[in-house]
């Protein structure tokens, strides 16, 4: 075979990854968007409809990685294109965890004994918009490696810990005040709490971005920052 050739056969083996990442990544999308509705609708079929779609979503976790593996094995690549590879390996991981917090959602709609009321289901409306906004984002920085759109998700990051701080609020008011509504005050809890770890894997997602197109690793980025700022402001 020629060295033209195997180059072609390198490049179509890169490109499936993304043919598996970005459909993956437009499923889980749907997921969270249906996850929602399906809570706030009290939609029991859209909500075992979503789970279905996990189904799918663990297939494309395991296929990409699968084909990831053989192009480590197999081109051995360097530089760029290894970055490029264990970045998709580490995007789908946190994609298919999106998936499963997605699917927790939909579950809820099947326990809830009623839906939310106007004030909470329009924050749960926000906070989901904003999840997704950020999900959207860490794709389009992916696509187009663009490292100043995938940093600036982290400032998104801020409006969904406000969601989720209204939302907490939202249900501890609920439950004080009627003790019978302490079971659907946990479901927005629980439903807050899992919108909020979607919004920190899509955080995940644009910091891998960074590394894959710097090599630069910016994980826990605020957890050192607050180190450095702590030590700063004490002297040490």
């Amino acid at each position: 075979m020629t060295r033209q050739h195997t180059d072609r056969e390198y490049e179509a083996e890169l490109q499936r990854v993304r043919d598996y990442l970005l459909p993956m990544a437009g499923l889980v999308e749907s997921m969270i968007a249906d996850g929602a509705r399906a809570f706030l609708r009290l939609d029991r079929e859209l909500a075992e409809a979503t789970t279905k779609a996990d189904q799918k979503v663990n297939q494309l976790e395991v296929d990409t990685d699968e084909l990831c593996l053989l192009i480590l094995a197999k081109r051995q690549p360097l530089a760029s294109d290894l970055r490029f590879i264990t970045t998709a390996m580490k995007m789908v991981t946190d994609l298919e965890r999106i998936g499963d917090l997605a699917v927790n959602i939909a579950q809820r709609a099947l326990a809830l004994d009623r839906a939310p009321n106007p004030q909470t289901a329009d924050v749960i409306d926000g906070m989901t918009k904003a999840v997704l906004s950020m999900l959207r984002e860490a794709l389009a920085a992916f696509v187009a490696h663009d490292t100043g759109r995938a940093r600036a998700i982290w400032d998104l990051d801020d409006a969904v810990d406000g969601h989720y701080r209204e939302l907490c609020d939202h249900a501890q008011e609920l439950m004080q005040s009627d003790p019978c509504a302490v079971e659907r005050g946990v479901h927005i809890q629980a439903v807050a709490k899992f919108l909020e770890r979607i919004g920190d894997h899509a955080t995940n997602l644009g910091e891998l971005v960074v590394f894959m197109v710097e090599g630069q690793d910016v994980r826990h980025r605020g957890k050192l920052d607050d180190h450095r700022r702590q030590k700063r402001d004490t002297g040490a």
